[in-house]
């Protein structure tokens, strides 16, 4: 295969469609591989500062792009004609929910419609968003086929990749994670295979696409499901007057047959809350409901309605309504040392706060405005965390534990505080009256 020596030699053009958290992390690890990388985005705005070798990403910091443009192995474009000059290409487009809770896979299918007029004979494209068993085959494939006139397997290929990011750790980032890439045909599992090799630690084939869906899909519920599991757990204990947190850091001392979940205000991140709604959905064309998954949903779905009524008893508690109170959010981003607002509980807690009648203003050392998207509009810019500030604040609420807040600070000065994640576990003592966990 002509494909296959291209990419051993790393003689191959490749592209990634779509520049968001999935998309230029890969690309970065693609150029640093060896290739030379064209990134595709329809957001103008965001190629031009790749263009001017600026980063709007956390995992790719802007030293590190300016290096890639430098040594020639990355561009950034919204022109979808330069297709044409790719030997292999990822797709990584979102994967939301329509208002009715249903997959919306228009995003790969408008990526799939601007690959199909381009797409060449010997051609490899991998589609790595995350999405219900069966998209790349019944979605994807059709479009492709439909308007080049080739056939996958035996024209081109066509593979499914799932990523599998973890931000904020950087003992776990994309280079050093397991690679599972699947596809219909052998040709295409073994292009799949010699694409991704040299950018990450290894390489996990499996049988179909169908397989590799799956896979990723089985990751995220298994968190999903585990995570609502301490989540009502921490409903019950907080009226039993147990600490969870206490709780579990006893429980996951036993060597075996445990793994330590952890509470928090809702689900964030565009997998975890989205994947389990992708199975459910596709399960219903298989006569079948997913109980424990669709359980689970409504348990992390509850928990922003649920931490805003603890901040209304904590308040009413000391003779105070959350009506005309301040409050100041700490963290909006959805997990603790990232850059990433998606699906992130806090914009939840943002809008039913402000329902309620009060006051929010937030503070983020990673996110320095919060704008609109398509479910909010908040329209903030992160404020400076100084004493006098705490101080003012009827309740501050810590919706994500990042490392860069000084949590001693906090329980110092403010009147009330509201811990959603344990951040204040080593300094709350001394301030017991007035930290209160949820």
């Amino acid at each position: 295969m002509q494909l296959v020596e291209r990419l051993m030699k790393r003689d191959a053009t490749v592209g990634v469609l779509g520049l968001g958290y999935v998309g230029l992390p890969l690309a970065r690890a693609f150029a640093e591989a060896g290739y030379k990388v064209i990134g595709f985005d329809v957001d103008d705005s965001k190629v031009k500062k790749l263009e001017r070798g600026e980063s709007y990403i956390q995992a790719v910091p802007t030293p590190v792009l300016q290096q890639l443009r430098e040594k020639g192995r990355f561009r950034a474009t919204s022109d979808f004609e330069r297709i044409r000059e790719l030997d292999a290409m990822s797709i990584c487009v979102p994967t939301p929910l329509t208002e009715h809770k249903d997959p919306d896979t228009s995003f790969i299918e408008k990526t799939g419609d601007a690959i199909a007029p381009r797409l060449k004979a010997g051609q490899l494209v991998v589609l790595e968003s995350t999405t219900y068993p069966g998209t790349t085959d019944e979605v994807l494939r059709p479009r492709l086929e439909k308007v080049s006139g080739l056939k996958a397997g035996k024209d081109f290929y066509l593979a499914f990749s799932p990523e599998r990011e973890n931000p904020g750790q950087e003992q776990f980032r994309m280079t050093q994670i397991p690679k599972v890439v699947g596809a219909d045909d052998p040709d295409s599992r073994r292009a799949v295979a010699e694409l991704y090799r040299p950018a990450v630690a290894q390489i996990v084939e499996v049988g179909s696409t169908r397989v590799a869906e799956a896979t990723k899909l089985l990751e995220n519920i298994y968190r999903c499901v585990n995570i609502a599991l301490v989540n009502e757990l921490k409903m019950l204990f907080d009226r039993m007057k147990i600490d969870v947190f206490e709780v579990i850091e006893a429980a996951k001392t036993k060597p075996f047959g445990f793994q330590a979940f952890y509470p928090g205000p809702g689900l964030g991140g565009h997998c975890i809350p989205l994947d389990p709604v992708y199975l459910s959905w596709k399960a219903r064309e298989f006569d079948m409901t997913t109980r424990f998954i669709e359980l689970a949903g409504e348990v992390n779905t509850r928990m922003p309605e649920w931490v805003v009524e603890k901040c209304m008893d904590t308040l009413n508690d000391r003779g105070k309504c959350l009506k005309g109170s301040r409050v100041l959010m700490l963290g909006v981003a959805y997990k603790k040392d990232i850059d990433d607002v998606r699906e992130s509980p806090a914009l939840e807690l943002f809008d039913l706060l402000r329902a309620k009648g009060a006051t929010v203003v937030y503070h983020d050392p990673h996110i320095a405005r919060v704008g609109r998207g398509r479910h909010y509009e908040i329209n903030q810019e992160s404020v400076a965390l100084d004493e006098r500030l705490i101080a003012e604040q009827d309740l501050v609420l810590i919706v994500t534990d990042h490392s860069k807040v000084d949590y001693a600070k906090v329980c110092k000065h403010a009147k009330l505080v509201v811990d959603t994640r344990n951040a204040t576990k080593d300094v709350r003592r001394p301030y017991a009256d007035k930290v209160v966990l949820a």
